[in-house]
């Protein structure tokens, strides 16, 4: 009799076993002549060696395809550990499969050219209004990196720009102050990955979220580097960014030039970088409009009003006809 021991590592192991364990009973259904125990992520199985060996190569093949789908049905173990062919899965244009098996894919032709920018650039430039996916898509990239071994880890930043709330009123440690900016890469992040592998990545520093200040002085080698809502950062903060690219990293950069929270004499490090970058080899610049937008059809309307609204303003002003109030004149 032998005893192997199988690990599962590249999936949640709840995910693997299925509701009620429903997916461990049938695999070891399917192994009537093996004694099967499972705890955890270790699969303990005895038997003989042929039917041991046999049993981790197939568990292994059912792994492998959750991992890629993000998802695992009985008709999937049932025809893996049969020899046949799953049924296809159509992976044209899909960047990465989400949560429950979703597929994460471009939506609109501006998307699309983010994702062949980044297979095709070390630094790519996504800019545009609120709602075209800039972030979602760059998260989704980096996951998907990771999940191939293209890199060894993602770090996220953005600036923690103060926008009508003080930090310091806000309650808990550091960590706690910063989470409220970061909330919207661990929304996206949690789109993609299982509760427990987010979690593994989090406390092994595979996945980093830090306020941008936490950057300086570091080399990032072997990731892929993400700075969200770049358009609040100063100048200095932006060619130190920049500069932290190391070897076998690609870094993305996202912004929204109509939402500068700086002040109104600091100006934005994003618009200064485009204006020095743009067409530097190895540079990519991908600008979204208001026709990108994927959000509710409202999110497109708003855009329009605003705009609207602050384009009149202007108009006015230029025409002297009166001095724009300031809370007219910042940008939201």
């Amino acid at each position: 009799m032998n005893e192997r021991i199988v690990i599962i590592d590249k999936v949640d192991p709840q995910t693997f076993y299925g509701v009620n364990n429903n997916n461990i009973n049938l695999i070891r259904n399917l192994f009537p002549k093996l004694r099967m125990a499972a705890r955890g992520n270790v699969i303990k199985v005895i038997g003989e060696e042929s039917e041991t060996g046999e049993f981790e190569r197939k568990v292994k093949e059912i792994e492998n395809y959750a991992s890629t789908y993000n998802k695992l049905t009985e008709d999937v173990i049932i025809d893996i550990i049969k020899g046949e062919p799953p049924k296809p899965v159509n992976t044209e244009g899909v960047i990465i499969f989400g949560q429950t098996g979703r597929p994460i894919a471009p939506r609109n032709a501006n998307q699309a050219k983010m994702v062949r920018s980044f297979a095709h650039n070390d630094l790519t430039f996504a800019l545009g209004p609120a709602g075209t996916g800039k972030t979602y898509i760059a998260i989704a990239l980096a996951v998907a990196a990771l999940k191939n071994k293209a890199c060894k880890r993602i770090i996220l930043s953005r600036p923690a720009v103060e926008a009508g709330e003080k930090l310091g009123f806000l309650p808990g440690d550091m960590k706690d102050k910063i989470d409220p900016y970061l909330r919207p890469l661990y929304d996206a992040l949690e789109d993609m990955l299982p509760q427990l592998k987010l979690k593994e990545y989090m406390e092994n520093d595979t996945i980093q979220i830090a306020p941008l200040a936490f950057m300086r002085g570091r080399t990032l080698n072997d990731a892929v580097i993400i700075l969200d809502e770049a358009q609040n950062t100063t100048k200095h903060q932006m060619k130190m960014f920049l500069t932290r690219l190391g070897v076998n990293s690609k870094m993305i950069i996202t912004g929204d030039a109509t939402q500068i929270d700086l002040p109104r004499t600091v100006q934005s490090g994003l618009l200064q970088s485009l204006r020095i970058l743009r067409g530097v080899e190895g540079i990519g610049i991908i600008e979204y409009v208001k026709k990108d937008i994927v959000r509710h059809p409202l999110v497109q309307r708003i855009v329009d009003a605003y705009e609207s609204r602050e384009k009149k303003v202007d108009d006015e002003f230029e025409a002297g006809l009166k001095m724009p109030a300031p809370e007219e004149r910042n940008q939201d």
